[in-house]
């Protein structure tokens, strides 16, 4: 059995310590990064590798992007892709020594204006999706699990307000139209919502509350899915929400699940 764990840090070496502590208090075997905003060298790597993570794999970017994996589970880089032709590092995948394939996904915010007309970032973000599916259809993955900030809340109980969000670029139709289309190519399983499959679940709030806990405005953009023939291993799913009262936290929080592999 192994346990993962995916999170937006927005910025690795400003929360350092943040995943210092989630390393030594929750311990997963796996931890993927998303928003390191580091060149890989600039990484705390010697800091986490005293914590018992001795493997990463990663592409990182000056002051924006970035994806890690940290690992105390020995793994090879098993390559990235650049979606949408951005220039971004967004991918980075490892492979577990059990075969299983780790799929590490930071999915573009889309900007303010859910038009690509006016918007090219929502534009760039429906032609990262777009890639996404069409990727999964050419070559259906096995044996997979992709995690990361993918930046979509897909049902309607993922958000504080089903209508109050639709307009609004995370929740809108047409993203979650295409977030669904790349999820059924792959034949990828919600495995956060295969475990909790009822209820409001939330793994984001803004910054821009004065209370986040008290107006409780989430939206669920975290996700852990799993290839078909191993969702079913998965198991123990959980959103560390406590973690976003943490001090000079992210505006994310921990998404993590076990498999029995």
């Amino acid at each position: 059995m192994f346990t993962i764990a995916t999170w937006n840090i927005n910025s690795v070496r400003l929360r350092e310590g943040l995943v210092a502590r989630l390393l030594q208090e929750e311990a997963p075997d796996v931890l993927c990064l998303q928003e390191c905003k580091s060149p890989v060298e600039k990484i705390p790597l010697t800091r986490f590798a005293d914590l018992g993570y001795t493997h990463i794999v990663a592409r990182g970017q000056k002051g924006y992007n970035g994806v890690a994996i940290l690992s105390r589970l020995p793994l090879e880089d098993a390559g990235d892709r650049d979606y949408a032709q951005l220039g971004h590092a967004r991918h980075v995948a490892a492979r577990l020594e059990n075969g299983v394939v780790i799929h590490n996904m930071y999915v573009p915010a889309g900007g303010d204006i859910p038009d690509r007309d006016q918007n090219l970032k929502f534009g760039q973000k429906l032609d990262f999706l777009s890639e996404m599916r069409d990727v999964f259809h050419a070559d259906r993955p096995t044996r997979s699990i992709l995690v990361g900030d993918l930046n979509i809340a897909p049902r309607e109980d993922d958000v504080w307000s089903h209508k109050q969000l639709l307009k609004i670029v995370s929740h809108t139709p047409v993203e979650v139209e295409h977030l669904l289309a790349a999820q059924d190519a792959g034949g990828w399983v919600d495995v956060t919502r295969q475990d909790i499959p009822q209820g409001l679940l939330y793994s984001w709030w803004s910054y821009r509350a004065k209370d986040w806990d008290a107006a409780d405005k989430g939206r669920r953009l975290d996700h852990i899915w799993a290839t078909a023939d191993i969702a079913g291993a998965a198991h123990g799913s959980r959103i560390l929400r406590p973690l976003r009262g943490w001090e000079g936290p992210s505006d994310h929080v921990p998404v993590m699940a076990s498999f029995d592999l």
